[in-house]
C-alpha cells in the first residue's frame, strides 16, 4: 500500500478551538468549511461538537452532510443561500444563514417560511465581495425584523487585511461597521483567525476561528497567541527509493536541480497529485529519519526527491514529514509562494488517520 497519509490530531484540533474562546472570552463558530480545510468535515465536527457554539460552512451541501452524519449543533452557512428554494431546507434543518445581498433579503420577504430562520447580516465594510453597502444596512436591519420570519439578527463584518498586523485597514473597517450599526441592538460578530490572534481590542461577541483551528498561523511574522497553536496534520510519506548520485548530475522533470558534489538522493512518495505543492523549490524543509532536510529538484505528481546527503541513518522505508509538529505548514507555504490555507485545501488522494477522538 501506498505510504503517503495525512495524520489528524483531533486533541490538537480541540486545543486550539479553546485558545479562540481564551482569548477572546466570546463565542465560537468552528469554520469547518472545504472539508475542514481539507481535515475531513465530519470527523473534526464530531471532535468539537461537545464543546463548540457552532460550525460555519461555505454552502448548504457542506451543511447538509453534517446534518447526515448527525451532527446537531447551530450551522452557519456563510455564502447564505443561492437559490430562494434552499430556504426550505434551512428552515427543515435549522442552519444559520448570512445575508449579504438585497435579493436575499426580498426572497425572504417573499418565502412561506414554517418556522422563523436565525440570520446573520453582512455589511461590506471595506473588503468589497460580497456584504451589504453601508447605506442599505439599517434599512435591511429593519425589513429583517418587520418581515416577521426571522428569530435574531446577528450583525456581522470580514476583514480583507486582518493577517497585516501594523496595517490601519482593520480599523477603518470596524470604524465603517459601528458607523452602519448605530442603534441596532444585536450581538455582532467580527473577528476571523488573523483577528482573534493579533486584534484583541477589537469586539465580537461571536467569533469565527478557521485557519488557527488547524495550528496554523495566518501571520508572516512572530505572534505570541499564534505560537500556542498546535499542527493538526502531519502529512508523511516514506523513501522508495535510494540514488547514490555524482556530481553533475540532474535530478526530475526540467532537470531544475544539478548535483552540485557527489549526492545521497532519497525519491518520496508524495507529489503534487496529493496536494503537495507543485511549485515548492528546491531547499523546502523536510524531515527525514528524524533530522531536518531539503526537497530536491521539481515535485512530480506522484513522486518527489529529497536530499539524504547529510542523513546517513535514512533509507529505503524511513519515514518523511512533508509538513506537520516538525515542518510547520506555514513554512512549507511561504517557501512555495503560497498559504497553508491552500496547501490543507489541495490535499487529496491521500488517506486521513484519525487520532485523539
Amino acid at each position: 500500500m501506498r505510504p503517503a497519509r495525512a495524520l489528524i490530531d483531533l486533541q490538537a484540533l480541540r486545543h486550539n478551538y479553546q485558545i479562540a474562546r481564551e482569548v477572546t472570552g466570546s463565542k465560537a463558530l468552528a469554520v469547518i468549511k472545504a472539508d475542514a480545510y481539507g481535515h475531513g468535515a465530519v470527523r473534526c465536527a464530531q471532535a468539537l461538537e461537545a464543546e463548540a457554539d457552532g460550525f460555519a460552512v461555505a454552502c448548504i451541501e457542506e451543511a447538509l452532510e453534517l446534518r447526515a452524519a448527525g451532527i446537531r449543533a447551530p450551522v452557519l452557512l456563510l455564502e447564505g443561500f443561492f437559490e430562494a428554494d434552499e430556504l426550505s431546507l434551512i428552515v427543515e434543518h435549522d442552519f444559520w444563514c448570512v445575508v449579504h445581498s438585497l435579493w436575499q433579503l426580498d426572497a425572504i420577504e417573499k418565502a412561506a417560511l414554517s418556522k422563523p430562520i436565525t440570520v446573520w447580516l453582512k455589511l461590506d465594510s471595506g473588503m468589497h465581495r460580497v456584504g451589504l453597502h453601508p447605506k442599505d444596512y439599517q434599512a435591511a436591519y429593519q425589513r429583517l425584523l418587520a418581515s416577521g420570519k426571522v428569530a435574531k439578527i446577528v450583525l456581522m463584518s470580514h476583514f480583507a487585511r486582518a493577517d497585516e498586523l501594523h496595517s490601519q485597514s482593520s480599523a477603518e473597517q470596524v470604524a465603517v461597521f459601528e458607523a452602519a450599526r448605530q442603534g441596532l441592538s444585536a450581538e455582532v460578530s467580527l473577528r476571523n483567525s488573523p483577528a482573534v490572534l493579533g486584534w484583541p481590542q477589537i469586539p465580537s461577541d461571536w467569533v469565527r476561528p478557521g485557519i488557527m483551528l488547524y495550528g496554523a498561523t495566518p501571520f508572516e511574522e512572530a505572534n505570541a497567541v499564534a505560537s500556542r497553536l498546535q499542527p493538526v496534520m502531519t502529512l508523511e510519506s516514506k523513501v522508495i527509493c535510494v540514488r547514490e548520485l555524482p556530481a553533475g548530475e540532474p535530478i526530475g522533470y526540467g532537470a531544475k536541480f544539478v548535483t552540485p558534489k557527489p549526492m545521497r538522493v532519497g525519491v518520496v512518495a508524495m507529489g503534487y497529485a496529493d496536494g503537495y505543492p507543485r511549485q515548492a523549490p528546491t531547499g523546502t524543509p523536510v524531515m527525514v529519519a528524524g533530522q531536518r532536510s531539503q526537497l530536491i529538484g521539481r515535485v512530480s505528481m506522484d513522486m518527489l526527491c529529497i536530499d539524504l546527503t547529510d542523513v546517513p541513518q535514512a533509507g529505503l522505508g524511513s519515514t518523511v514529514e512533508l509538513w506537520g509538529k516538525n515542518i510547520l505548514a506555514s513554512d512549507v507555504a511561504k517557501a512555495a509562494d503560497t498559504i497553508p490555507y491552500q496547501i490543507f485545501c489541495n490535499l487529496r488522494r491521500v488517506p486521513k488517520l484519525y487520532s485523539g477522538a
